[in-house]
């Protein structure tokens, strides 16, 4: 039997973008309003819901548990395309669920 949770928060970066791979000090912490059962695999979905600048707000996710998840903005980085990882205020929608 699945479990689902689903909520929303308000996100902004004003932090440059990360680059080092496991540096989650700028990450943000959210609570699941009821933590799921002990040893669950559980997976989380962001999805953007506001559109408040020109940039792509890249989410990265990290720490999923039980009990709640790290995230932050990390506007998109790659090849060709650099953001600057500062980023307006926008509305994050999540849902997590066991599998």
């Amino acid at each position: 039997m699945s479990l689902i949770q689903t909520g929303k928060f308000e996100l902004a970066s004003d932090r440059p973008v990360e680059t080092q791979g496991g540096r989650t000090s700028t990450f943000t912490w959210v609570d699941f309003p009821t933590p799921f059962p002990t040893g669950s695999g559980v997976v989380v979905h962001l999805t953007v819901q506001t559109f408040n600048g020109p940039e792509t707000p890249g989410l990265r996710l990290h720490d999923v548990s039980e009990t709640g998840f790290l995230v932050r903005f990390n506007e998109l980085y790659g090849q060709g395309v650099k953001g600057d990882g500062r980023h307006a205020q926008e509305t994050i929608g999540w849902t997590a669920y066991t599998v």
